[in-house]
């Protein structure tokens, strides 16, 4: 199945608080991401707005219970309705995580990690080209942030994502603020990790905040993208020759203008190659902090 997806540009999560500003306002984005179980099954009001937003922009979906790596079964009734729900949108693409979310039938309401051996690869492999039959179109799946590690695994897990790109003929989302976090936790090199993916299959990037504890970083998604993962985006998108580009943020939520300013500082720093803006300074500000240190060692 070919990689044959859009680059869209800088974008920014659409969340319900910030839908009616957005219909009335029409920001300065590009595009938004949809978190497609939140409209799964409306049919109401909310719905409604969604897909007047989507006659303005472009979206993507964006999914946190496809349960891609686990050992049950795969939810056909979860698929058709989200092959429904993309007939309906019409997204760029359907995204979700390379994790598990739910054994033996009991949903653990959070993205849990999987061991990285030859085993679970073929079992990954399998259920993606499964999915991507199902659906009709390529599956775009995104790394995880972890706070632990299997002992039995075999390969780092970068590795395991470039050979399931590769294997499944899969895109990946990359997201950024997980691969600080993770490396963060676990003693990785972020830049290390990055090189190892295969660029021809990357659709997409997240940008996102995160909190630092001191011993251990939480994807918490409450925060400005931090200047460790500003630098990082920076290398990368010019190393793979730009992706769309978006920013992740769920509790917290600021102002749609700050996400809004959030969106331009990737856009600029990408396109033009100067440091991010300072939070809160207008466009033509930079940054008031100096360059982040290489990632601390890690627990």
């Amino acid at each position: 199945m070919a990689l044959d997806l859009p680059h869209l540009g800088w974008g920014i999560g659409l969340r319900a608080e910030h839908t009616f500003e957005v219909l009335q306002e029409k920001p300065q984005v590009d595009w938004f991401e949809v978190l497609s179980e939140n409209v799964m099954d409306s049919k109401g009001r909310a719905r409604a707005m969604v897909d007047a937003i989507a006659e303005h922009y472009p979206l993507v979906l964006h999914g946190v219970s496809m349960n891609i790596g686990s050992s049950d079964p795969l939810d056909y009734a979860y698929l058709d309705r989200l092959a429904a729900l993309a007939e309906s949108l019409k997204p760029a693409w359907i995204s979700d995580h390379l994790c598990f979310t739910s054994l033996g039938g009991h949903n653990s309401h959070d993205l849990l990690p999987m061991p990285y051996t030859e085993a679970s690869l073929a079992h990954v492999v399998s259920r993606v080209r499964e999915v991507q039959a199902h659906l009709g179109r390529v599956l775009v799946l995104e790394n995880p942030s972890t706070y632990v590690r299997f002992r039995h695994s075999t390969m780092e897990e970068w590795i395991f994502l470039a050979r399931l790109a590769e294997q499944a003929e899969c895109a990946l989302l990359v997201d950024i603020n997980n691969i600080a976090v993770s490396a963060f936790n676990h003693g990785w090199d972020p830049h290390v990790y990055l090189e190892a993916l295969p660029k021809e299959r990357i659709a997409q990037v997240h940008l996102a905040g995160h909190s630092d504890l001191g011993t251990h970083r939480i994807d918490t998604h409450d925060a400005p993208v931090c200047a460790e993962v500003w630098e990082l985006y920076a290398s990368f998108y010019e190393a793979i020759g730009g992706v769309s580009t978006l920013v992740e943020w769920d509790a917290d939520l600021p102002p749609l203008r700050e996400l809004v300013e959030e969106a331009m500082r990737a856009r600029q720093l990408a396109t033009q190659g100067v440091q991010p803006l300072s939070q809160g300074a207008n466009t033509g500000a930079r940054l008031s902090h100096p360059r982040p240190t290489r990632l601390r060692s890690a627990l």
